[in-house]
């Protein structure tokens, strides 16, 4: 069974700077695309970063140029930097695997059974 642990979260000034980790174990993690959700209260789950196997990256627009995903396979984790951050990105941030078409779209559906996420808010 797989389990996703991630961590990093916490509370920041609006402009400061989070980097998110999330450890995959009991997978085979480097033959996964993989991709960080977020939900705000009150809103649906979306997927704001993606990378491939080869690590290809794709972002939503109200990320890009914020956020930056990478993985290390030798280490089952894949990173999110959040820099420049804002009031609306705060939220419970989560990691999976992804499949779909291509992240080019960011039509991506999560795999695996979601972790427990972690938390960022971020102050006016």
């Amino acid at each position: 069974q797989v389990q996703l642990v991630e961590s990093g979260g916490g509370l920041v000034q609006a402009g400061g700077s989070l980097r998110l980790s999330c450890t995959a174990s009991g997978t085979i993690f480097s033959i996964n695309a993989m991709g960080w959700y977020r939900q705000a209260p009150g809103k649906q789950r979306e997927l704001v970063a993606a990378i491939t196997v080869s690590g290809g990256t794709n972002y939503v627009d109200s990320v890009k140029g914020r956020f930056t995903i990478s993985r290390d396979n030798a280490k089952n984790t894949v990173y999110l930097q959040m820099n420049s951050l804002k009031p609306e990105d705060t939220a419970v941030y989560y990691c999976n695997a992804v499949q779909g078409r291509s992240i080019a779209t960011m039509r991506l559906s999560p795999v695996w059974s979601w972790g427990q996420g972690t938390q960022v808010t971020v102050s006016s």
